[in-house]
């Protein structure tokens, strides 16, 4: 891999829908990378666990080809490469797949080891950003979700509880800290990384307050940092277009039965 030089990211929207058409395409500082060392990503344009990847990408300055998919139509590329969970994000790297975010998160930060790190050295310390990212996908994020999904008003405010304490508990491990694994954002931020931008989107739409700054006041300091980084900043998908989607999803969770 040859280091050093400045390239732009290939952003290629090979299978754009209504939603990711006029999604806005960046240039970044990158690590140049041999053909032979080719890397792609599957995505769509709004999923959190895809875009972990790209900020982990950007974060490490690995050049890259963005194929966004429209997965009510999946291409057969991200059917052969996904198989068992037929879902994005999927990394292609020399022709080999890694799918599942966290999973691909560990393996661009063991593969270009020469880039900003972003799990700890440290045995017990990568254990526990493991043990929390982990945390975040089976515990916090599906509390949130419900409070999103419930039906009717005193269904989200009974939702709002757990969803509350889970975020109570995440707060406590910000203590004396800007980021979850300290000065530079590392995985867990990355595994977090949605709440910075979906949180207000979602009050927007259910029209039910979820987290409120000064009870959070780490948490509220940590979303500023997170978003103000580059690499997330000039990522993050356009807030109105969310507000659209997630409206069309609430209708959707509103009306079933």
């Amino acid at each position: 891999m040859k280091t050093g030089a400045k390239t732009n990211s290939i952003e290629n929207t090979k299978r754009n829908n209504s939603l990711d058409s006029s999604f806005p395409t960046h240039c970044c500082d990158k690590i140049k990378t041999d053909m032979a060392d080719e890397v792609k990503l599957y995505r769509t344009w709004s999923s959190r666990f895809s875009l972990r990847i790209v900020w982990a990408l950007h974060i490490k300055g690995i050049e890259y080809e963005a194929i966004f998919e429209d997965l009510s139509h999946k291409s057969p590329q991200l059917l052969q490469y996904n198989p068992v969970h037929k879902k994005v994000p999927v990394l292609v790297h020399k022709g080999k797949p890694i799918c599942e975010s966290l999973v691909i998160l560990e393996y661009i930060d063991e593969t270009w080891k020469e880039t900003t790190p972003l799990l700890p050295q440290d045995p017990y310390e990568k254990a526990m950003a493991r043990f929390w990212a982990k945390f975040v996908d089976d515990k916090l994020l599906p509390s949130v979700w419900s409070v999103f999904t419930e039906k009717g008003y005193e269904a989200k405010k009974e939702a709002l509880v757990p969803a509350v304490q889970n975020l109570e508990i995440i707060e406590e491990q910000l203590k004396e800290k800007n980021f979850f694994g300290g000065e530079s954002i590392g995985y867990v931020d990355l595994a977090l990384g949605w709440i910075a931008y979906l949180l207000d989107v979602f009050e927007e739409v259910i029209d039910l307050k979820l987290f409120d700054a000064h009870k959070f006041p780490l948490l509220s300091g940590w979303m500023k940092n997170f978003c103000d980084a580059p690499a997330i900043k000039q990522h993050l998908p356009p807030r109105d277009k969310l507000v659209t989607r997630f409206q069309l999803f609430h209708e959707k969770f509103q009306t079933a039965n």
